[in-house]
């Protein structure tokens, strides 16, 4: 498997034999965590293209994933993603269930979908009471998030 950085908003991942490999167009281009969100967002729907392809008979040859995105502001993120599949071997009127087979993958119904991100500070590995120590070294376990209501 190999991602190309396209730009600095676009991938492309494509089929190569091998361990994956990530390459950029120039040296001065470097991957960025957009690309990673990116890339993640490319190879759940290409492991979930090929799972269906292969139930379904289909060749899966040639299949190669593009995804854009674009930014928004305050606060400053991803406000867009638009992805794209290249598949020869796809008959054209199975297309409209490809694009169903596509929003299958988790990636994009975690993003369709946000979770809830927690951030706290922890004691690092190797102080006293390990990695879940209080802040001030008491042992006292930490108490999970709380959950929200259903």
């Amino acid at each position: 498997m190999k991602i190309t950085l396209l730009s600095e908003e676009s991938i492309r991942l494509e089929p190569t034999p091998g361990a994956m490999t990530i390459e950029a167009l120039s040296a001065e281009q470097s991957y960025s965590p957009f690309h990673m969100l990116a890339g993640g967002l490319a190879y759940c729907t290409f492991s979930v293209f090929h799972a269906w392809a292969e139930q379904a008979q289909l060749d899966a040859s040639g299949l190669t994933i593009d995804v854009a995105w674009t930014f928004a502001d305050d606060p400053h993120r991803v406000a867009s993603y638009d992805l794209r599949f290249s598949w020869p071997g796809l008959p054209p009127n199975r297309v409209d269930a490809a694009r169903r087979v596509a929003e299958l993958c988790t990636v994009h119904a975690t993003f369709m979908h946000p979770p809830t991100i927690s951030v706290d500070r922890t004691a690092g590995a190797g102080t006293a009471g390990g990695p879940h120590a209080q802040a001030d070294g008491a042992d006292a376990p930490i108490a999970p998030a709380p959950s929200a209501a259903r």
